[in-house]
């Protein structure tokens, strides 16, 4: 249902204007264009019921709009309806547009009462033996052909490779989003104190996230040691590309990509694995190691503890299959990954008081 024309100008403006707002708060650039994408579906139903103003939209017009789009069937799979899994995602952009009407006061319109859907929701991570096996890619030096014997070339391969056991660092290490670790500069990171300041979290929250010793020295490794060879002009962005500018997403993405080929671990290559499964990761890790679930959700930068307790669903016989125990250390499950030790990781409280610091 993506080609949708809106026929009523005000409805293809407040779609905009509800994209831009998104974009404003900071979310990611796939939910500023999925969710005003899903909202269209909801302006169009309202075209076809002749209610033309924003105005006369309720909670009940929502909820058989609801109703509706359950019964639809599966454009991609044929005698199929749509999945639980995308329909969590319409309650998402459903409840996300009406905060934003309140907000930007056009419509006085309550919370609609609809549910999520029931879904296996599957958590991809890493065990630490395979962080471990990615760390280890990132120190495999990269064949060259035969025009690319030259110094510069192994430098700049060097350099890369780097860059790889930065990107670890900070997408697992510290358990960035995609969109943070893309937008983290060189000045965020306070190298005396361990500390990062993650300045462009979601809904342009900012929170400081403390840095192992580990991942520390792979950041100043490849800080002042590498990313000035791959410099074209000043920039104060820490991830830098082959062109010299900031790297984005998908380019980090692809990175990592090459980085699980390059462990020849099938059970790694087997998973689907993006920046966020680094995240997913080290908050998998961390709870097994015993840390308290508000002070992983101050860690990952989590608005509510309903969003961390996905984590505690893992099964314990897949944890101790992956040779996780709820009776390990921090620094005993860490231990794997290049013995990254995260008795550094403040408390709860301690964490809150470093916070209001910002």
């Amino acid at each position: 249902m993506k080609n949708l024309n809106l026929e009523n100008a005000s409805f293809r403006y407040i779609e905009q204007s509800f994209r831009e707002w998104l974009d404003i708060l900071g979310y990611s650039e796939i939910t500023v264009y999925n969710l005003p994408n899903m909202i269209r579906e909801l302006l169009f139903y309202m075209e076809k019921q002749r209610l033309n103003n924003i105005k006369d939209l309720t909670v009940h017009t929502i909820e058989e709009y609801y109703t509706q789009l359950k019964e639809r069937s599966n454009q991609r799979k044929i005698g199929g309806a749509l999945s639980s899994g995308h329909l969590n995602k319409h309650i998402q952009a459903l409840r996300k547009f009406t905060e934003y009407l309140r907000t930007v006061g056009r419509v006085q319109i309550g919370n609609p009462n609809l549910e999520n859907e029931e879904a296996a929701h599957k958590i991809t991570w890493l065990t630490t033996d395979e962080i471990q096996d990615l760390f280890k890619a990132s120190h495999k030096e990269t064949m060259a052909n035969g025009r690319a014997e030259a110094y510069n070339f192994w430098e700049q391969q060097e350099a890369f490779r780097s860059r790889d056991r930065a990107m670890l660092a900070i997408f697992y290490g510290c358990g960035l989003r995609r969109n943070e670790g893309v937008n983290v500069d060189v000045s965020d990171i306070n190298f005396d104190r361990s500390i990062l300041h993650v300045r462009k979290g979601k809904n342009y929250k900012e929170r400081l996230v403390p840095i192992s010793k580990t991942s520390l020295k792979h950041l100043e490794d490849y800080i002042y040691n590498y990313r000035s060879i791959l410099l074209k002009e000043k920039t104060d962005a820490l991830f830098v590309s082959t062109y010299g500018t900031r790297m984005q997403g998908q380019s980090l993405n692809l990175r990592l990509g090459y980085l699980i080929q390059k462990t020849e671990n099938p059970e790694i290559i087997d998973k689907e694995v993006g920046l966020h499964t680094l995240r997913h990761s080290i908050a998998t890790h961390l709870l097994q190691a015993g840390m308290k679930l508000e002070s992983i959700s101050l860690f990952l930068g989590h608005g509510s503890l309903e969003s961390t307790q996905i984590y505690t669903h893992l099964s314990a016989e897949t944890l101790v299959k992956a040779g996780l125990t709820t009776e390990a250390t921090g620094e005993g499950v860490l231990s794997k990954t290049e013995n990254q030790p995260y008795s550094n990781i403040p408390k709860y409280n301690h964490y809150e008081n470093r916070e209001s610091q910002l």
